[in-house]
């Protein structure tokens, strides 16, 4: 049965799902930040999905990432799949800007995780969700 590793559910919200992915968003503003996490047990790699599930994470994280570029205006976007961590397998989503506090570093470390506050957490669950509507993806309630 498909769990969200404890790590991420500390870390994000649930925003909601496409036809594989849960889409959670890190609790960190600094950047617009966006994970997908196909919801299959006991996955750490991309190659444990079969031909089918591979081919649909890859359309949910390439609509991901052309919505997100476009509802943030982004200068560039960073999509990565770690998992030094959270072994759980996870697609980081990260809106770049030139004037982010880690350009042009990698995001992880380079400053403190900044909480949003309520209505900045408001906005930009409200531009993903519009980003994202006439999709396949579905809000959580």
């Amino acid at each position: 049965m498909f769990e969200l590793h404890p790590r991420l559910l500390d870390d994000t919200y649930y925003v909601g799902d496409f036809p594989l992915c849960a889409l959670l968003l890190s609790k960190d503003a600094n950047y617009p930040w966006c994970i997908l996490v196909p919801r299959v047990a006991g996955l750490s790699e991309i190659h444990q999905l079969d031909a089918a599930q591979r081919l649909r994470l890859l359309e949910e994280s390439c609509l991901l990432s052309e919505r997100l570029e476009r509802a943030f205006a982004a200068d560039k976007l960073n999509v990565a799949a770690l998992g030094n961590v959270v072994p759980q397998l996870h697609i980081h989503h990260i809106v770049r800007y030139r004037s982010d506090a880690a350009w042009p570093r990698p995001v992880w470390g380079a400053v403190p995780a900044v909480a949003y506050s309520g209505p900045e957490l408001d906005s930009a669950l409200r531009r993903i969700v519009e980003a994202l509507g006439g999709t396949a993806f579905t809000p959580r309630a």
